[in-house]
């Protein structure tokens, strides 16, 4: 077993480690993250996705974490604590890892609540890795290596591709599970593509991206019974954890509309953007906006090559970040960073511009950032866009399910009778 090594309190992840833990992963985005576990697998790490979501989840992090903390740190810290519990393994060979902003957001404190709720639970000898950019902790035993990052980038472009062209799809299949079955092959696929040892793959990544949507596009589908659009937005968690929004693609599926969800590479495009912003703003090394600025500009070469195979094939890829950012001129200044900020906003007068004004705006519990750029920015919209039909659905671990469901099922009904009006 590997020595412990502390540094300020806390567990070190160490060299020694690397080979004899297994690094537990939360499950945030279900399209994405099977993804960026195999992709740090190819790397030697002995990474596990976390996939558990019964109650008891919520019950260890009602627990171990104070009630008033956010719902996702309240999920995430569960889900860890509950996995440590009932895992063959022993706690002693376990690491966690969690993505740390560093931003004005309560999720910049998971860390240390984790690490609290460690210790009160029995495990203060588990390390916590911080996966973050901003070098707020080093772990010598986890490194983001120039290939690696660029297996991340891979991962979080097919995740969104995926997500994209499943909601496009299974609403419209006409056999039921098709769309489910071609996902989970392309995922078991796409886990064997990151073993590699090269460091850019631009033309792999172009030929597979090009397979996947062909593939999609050979499924039998019926566009003929017009379906209402809804969007999805919010906090970053819960508007894309199943654990986190009790389902809500599926809910709005089975309520007859295809869900909207706007890709989760616009979030990470947004938080470096920020980081430049403020840079430009209030002073800061010229070198990291440079390399920041250089990143984003990468990173949409990228997905404009997505996005024109998409739209070759019928499907509709979204907007470039840039068209996104403009699209906040006169509703929310661009300096509002905290949370998700003016990118919550933008995604809303996104979706009412592309045939989605029916938006679930999902509220978690104890996050007022998200409520203020999120809640707090629906009336002007609504003044703005008189047809915009949105709703803001709490999300907290005491919530009743059946009050978000009916309040879903209301707006889904104006929205089906609006699409009425329309084609009629």
């Amino acid at each position: 077993m590997a020595d412990i090594v502390r540094e300020d309190g806390r567990v070190i992840f160490t060299e020694a480690m690397r080979d004899e833990y297994t690094i537990l992963v939360p499950h945030m985005a279900p399209y994405h993250f099977d993804l960026v576990v195999a992709a740090a697998r190819s790397e030697g790490y002995k990474a596990e996705l976390l996939t558990t979501t019964d109650y008891d989840v919520i019950h260890e992090g009602m627990k171990y974490a104070h009630n008033d903390i956010c719902v996702p740190a309240m999920l995430v810290i569960g889900q860890f604590i509950d996995a440590i519990k009932k895992r063959s393994i022993d706690a002693s060979k376990t690491a966690l890892v969690l993505v740390q902003t560093g931003g004005a957001c309560r999720a910049s404190n998971y860390i240390s609540l984790l690490r609290k709720a460690l210790k009160k639970a029995g495990y203060p000898d588990v390390p916590v890795i911080s996966l973050n950019a901003g070098g707020l902790e080093k772990n010598p035993g986890f490194k983001v290596t120039p290939r690696l990052l660029h297996k991340f980038h891979d991962a979080i472009l097919f995740g969104d591709l995926l997500m994209q062209l499943v909601n496009q799809t299974r609403p419209y299949e006409v056999n039921e599970g098709d769309t489910d079955r071609l996902h989970k092959a392309i995922v078991q696929e796409l886990k064997a593509y990151f073993d590699h040892r090269t460091l850019f793959t631009w033309r792999r990544h172009k030929h597979k991206t090009k397979s996947i949507i062909e593939r999609f596009k050979k499924l039998p589908v019926d566009r003929t019974q017009k379906k209402p659009k809804v969007g999805i937005v919010g906090e970053i968690y819960v508007k894309y954890s199943p654990l986190g929004n009790n389902y809500l693609e599926r809910t709005l599926e089975q309520e007859g509309c295809e869900s909207v969800t706007p890709p989760l590479y616009d979030f990470f495009l947004y938080s470096f953007d920020s980081r430049a912003y403020d840079i430009k703003t209030y002073g800061g090394p010229w070198k990291e906006k440079f390399a920041l600025k250089a990143f984003v500009w990468y990173v949409e070469i990228r997905r404009n090559k997505i996005r024109k195979m998409m739209r070759k094939a019928g499907y509709e890829p979204g907007i470039p970040y840039k068209a996104i950012k403009r699209l906040v001129n006169g509703f929310i200044d661009v300096g509002t960073h905290t949370g998700e900020g003016w990118l919550l906003t933008a995604e809303m007068i996104d979706l009412i511009h592309h045939g989605a004004p029916n938006i679930v705006c999902t509220q978690p519990f104890g996050c007022l950032p998200n409520h203020i750029v999120g809640k707090g920015m629906i009336k002007k919209l609504k003044k703005h866009y008189p047809e915009s039909n949105i709703v803001a659905i709490d999300y907290d671990t005491s919530a009743s399910k059946i009050n978000q469901i009916n309040r879903i099922t209301l707006m889904v009904s104006n929205a089906k009778r609006n699409l009425e009006r329309k084609i009629g």
